[in-house]
């Protein structure tokens, strides 16, 4: 059995436990955005049939029906902004209930409608996972990872997941590992913060003269730390541009010497899998799960890590 987040013993034999429906995260602006717009379009509908009854026996202006519209609108938002908590809860309970390729289909339904948490990528690997699918389970805890790169209960369950892997796949690096400590954005931050430092302590010194001395140490501390942060942006960039992994969703899967159905089998990879995207012809990838095995597959065997 997976580990599971919200399991405090750590128990491994019990079911999965999840975020609270609470921590589904809000829409994408543009699915708010559908949601307003038939919102207003239902609260205009709702305001013509009175306001027309009004303007008939007295002058009601343009104006009022634009706010009485307003007004219905707002009314109608909180009734709907509780759906995607119900839904989410639902999926749960599918779950629970022990009916996982249900609650596959209820995470899904919620991801493609825009919602997108920590929480529903956790709860969709683990309902993944029950059902069978290992690849779909670490394609989608290596997102919800992306996210929350520390969070113990996400590490674990996709380092549980990958022990279910047999066959070849891709280790990632000593360097690969240190940078996924931090985020992107985090580790800018940090480098930012350093760059102010080193202004901070030449400021300093320039104001006073004195200090010139005893801030030197401080001032090559705040360089160096401002030059290591640096270059770990630049590289997490670059790797994350420049690198994408596929996942292998299909139980056994064939890679090639060539991209064609008719070229010779070079290895065979595993559900689960994950791969290194070196090149694309057409409908194949030219993978490798390390430098001595190079081969193609299928599009549509794998899952690609979206590019940043």
């Amino acid at each position: 059995m997976i580990l599971s987040r919200r399991n405090l013993n750590r128990n491994p034999t019990r079911n999965p436990g999840f975020y609270p429906p609470s921590a589904i995260c809000s829409r994408s602006p543009s699915t708010n955005l559908q949601f307003s717009f038939c919102n207003l379009q239902f609260a205009i509908g709702l305001a013509e049939s009175p306001l027309d009854f009004l303007s008939s026996r007295f002058k009601v202006s343009a104006f009022i029906h634009v706010w009485i519209a307003l007004l219905l609108l707002s009314l109608s938002l909180p009734c709907r902004a509780a759906d995607p908590s119900s839904a989410f809860d639902t999926a749960n309970n599918l779950y629970y209930a022990g009916k996982f390729t249900e609650a596959v289909a209820a995470y899904e339904n919620l991801l493609y409608s825009g919602q997108k948490s920590v929480a529903l990528y956790f709860n969709l690997g683990n309902a993944y996972f029950k059902s069978g699918q290992i690849g779909k389970a670490i394609a989608i805890y290596r997102e919800a990872e992306k996210i929350t790169p520390r969070d113990p209960d996400i590490r674990a369950n996709l380092q549980f997941a990958r022990n279910q892997i047999q066959g070849p796949t891709l280790a990632p690096s000593r360097g690969e590992r240190v940078l996924g400590k931090l985020t992107l954005n985090e580790w800018t931050l940090f480098a930012a913060a350093a760059v102010w430092l080193c202004f901070l302590i030449l400021a300093l010194r320039e104001w006073r003269p004195g200090l010139k001395r005893s801030l030197r140490i401080y001032l090559f501390v705040a360089a160096s730390a401002a030059i290591f942060l640096l270059a770990c942006v630049t590289l997490f960039w670059l790797e994350n541009r420049s690198t994408r992994t596929a996942v292998v969703i299909a139980r056994d899967t064939v890679v090639r010497h060539g991209p064609l159905e008719e070229s010779a089998t070079a290895f065979t990879v595993h559900d689960g899998a994950e791969l290194r995207v070196l090149d694309q012809n057409n409908e194949w990838l030219q993978v490798a799960p390390d430098p001595s095995r190079v081969g193609w597959l299928r599009r549509d065997q794998v899952l690609l890590s979206p590019q940043t």
